[in-house]
C-alpha cells in the first residue's frame, strides 16, 4: 500500500497545513479508504475562520472534511457486507448506538456521536481514512464518487423535508439559497411539492436555483420594510406556505417564515446563526405553526443515495470547482472569497 498519507490540518485560525499523518489500521468493525472526493462544507470554512462553531472549539490540531467518498482498501475482520474495491459514500457521524436516543432512531441526538471534523475529532481530508463499515454505503456504478461525497448535504435536505412533512402538493418557501437550500430545493420537488420558491440575497445564486426546478424566486432587499417582504412572498405564492424552511438562520429570516407560514403549517430550521434572536413568538403560538430544529440527520444517507441513483436528484449542477488534494489552500479560498459564484467546491484525494 502506498505510504502517501497527504492529510489537511487546521491547527488554528487561518492556519491549514499539508502534511503526511499516519495510515491507520481499521478496527474490527471498520474499514480503511482510500479517499476520493471530499466537499468543503460551511461548518470547514466556519471552523477555518473562527475556529469555532458555537462549544465546539479547535483547540489542537484537527483533520479537516466529513462530506467524502472513498474506495475500500482493508477490511476489519468482522466487516461482511463490504470488499476492497467497493466505492461508498461515507456518513459521517457514528453515534454509540446505544443510548435511548439510538435504540429509538434518533441517532443524531445522540450525546456521544463521533462526528468527523467536529473538535475533538479528527475528518477525512486525507489519503485513507478510516471509518465505521456500517456508515459507508455502497455506490451503484453510475453514481459518481462526487455524487458520493454530496450524499452528506443531500442528507440534510432529506431530514429537513421529512421533518417538514413535505408531500404531494406541498407549498414550500425555502430561505437562503445556499448549497444546503439548494439541495433542499431538489428534494421537495423529488418528494412531490406543488410549489417551491427560494428567496435570498444573491441574484447568482437564484437563477441556480430556477435552473434546477425552483417554481418562482424572490430577491431579498436589505431596504425592503418586513411587511413589504411578507407581501412580496404571499404575491408570489398567491396564497401563504405551508411549509418554510429556513436554511439562512439570521433574525430576520426567522421573523419572515413566522409571517408568512399558513397557519396550522410548519417552519423548519436547518441554518444555525446567533445564539439568540428577537422572534414574533406569539404571531407564531396564535396561528398554531410548528417550528422544528433540524440536526444533521439521520437514517437519510439510504434514501439520499436512491434519489441519486435513480435520477430523481441530479446534484452535478451544484459542482462548481474541482481541487487536487495539494490544491487545498485555494480551494478553501474558493469557497471563502468566491461565494457568490461558488455553490459546491470538491477536492479530489487521489
Amino acid at each position: 500500500m502506498a505510504r502517501d498519507n497527504l492529510t489537511a490540518v487546521l491547527y488554528g485560525i487561518e492556519d491549514i497545513r499539508l502534511e503526511q499523518t499516519p495510515i491507520e489500521e481499521p478496527d474490527d468493525d471498520e474499514v480503511l479508504l482510500e479517499m476520493s472526493c471530499v466537499g468543503i462544507c460551511g461548518s470547514d470554512v466556519h471552523y477555518v475562520v473562527n475556529g469555532r462553531i458555537g462549544d465546539f472549539v479547535v483547540r489542537k490540531p484537527m483533520i479537516l472534511g466529513h462530506e467524502s467518498s472513498g474506495i475500500v482498501a482493508k477490511l476489519g475482520k468482522k466487516v461482511k457486507h463490504l470488499k476492497v474495491g467497493d466505492r461508498v459514500a461515507i456518513e459521517p457521524g457514528v453515534p454509540c448506538k446505544s443510548c435511548q436516543f439510538c435504540v429509538r432512531g434518533r441517532y443524531n441526538l445522540c450525546p456521544d456521536m463521533v462526528f468527523c471534523a467536529t473538535p475533538p475529532v479528527h475528518g477525512s481530508l486525507r489519503r485513507f481514512y478510516k471509518h465505521s463499515a456500517d456508515f459507508c454505503f455502497k455506490l451503484p456504478d453510475h453514481v459518481t464518487m462526487e455524487e458520493g461525497a454530496l450524499l452528506e448535504p443531500l442528507s440534510v435536505g432529506v431530514h429537513a423535508c421529512k421533518r417538514a412533512n413535505v408531500t404531494i402538493g406541498s407549498k414550500v418557501l425555502i430561505l437562503g439559497a445556499g448549497p444546503i437550500g439548494l439541495v433542499t430545493l431538489l428534494v421537495a420537488k423529488a418528494m412531490g411539492a406543488g410549489k417551491v420558491i427560494l428567496a435570498d440575497l444573491l441574484q447568482g445564486r437564484l437563477d441556480v436555483a430556477k435552473k434546477i426546478g425552483a417554481d418562482d424566486t424572490l430577491l431579498l432587499n436589505k431596504d425592503y420594510s418586513e411587511e413589504e417582504t411578507v407581501k412580496k412572498v404571499k404575491d408570489l405564492f398567491g396564497d401563504e406556505p405551508d411549509k418554510t424552511i429556513n436554511a439562512s438562520g439570521s433574525e430576520s429570516s426567522i421573523r419572515l417564515g413566522i409571517f408568512v407560514t399558513k397557519p396550522g403549517g410548519v417552519m423548519v430550521m436547518i441554518g444555525m446563526g446567533p445564539a439568540e434572536v428577537k422572534v414574533p413568538l406569539v404571531h407564531a403560538l396564535v396561528r398554531e405553526i410548528d417550528i422544528r430544529g433540524v440536526f444533521r440527520y439521520a437514517n437519510d444517507y439510504a434514501d439520499s443515495l436512491d434519489l441519486v441513483a435513480t435520477g430523481k436528484v441530479d446534484l452535478k449542477p451544484l459542482i462548481t470547482h474541482n481541487f487536487k488534494l495539494e490544491e487545498t489552500l485555494k480551494a478553501f479560498e474558493m469557497s471563502r472569497f468566491n461565494w457568490s459564484e461558488t455553490i459546491k467546491v470538491i477536492i479530489h484525494c487521489k
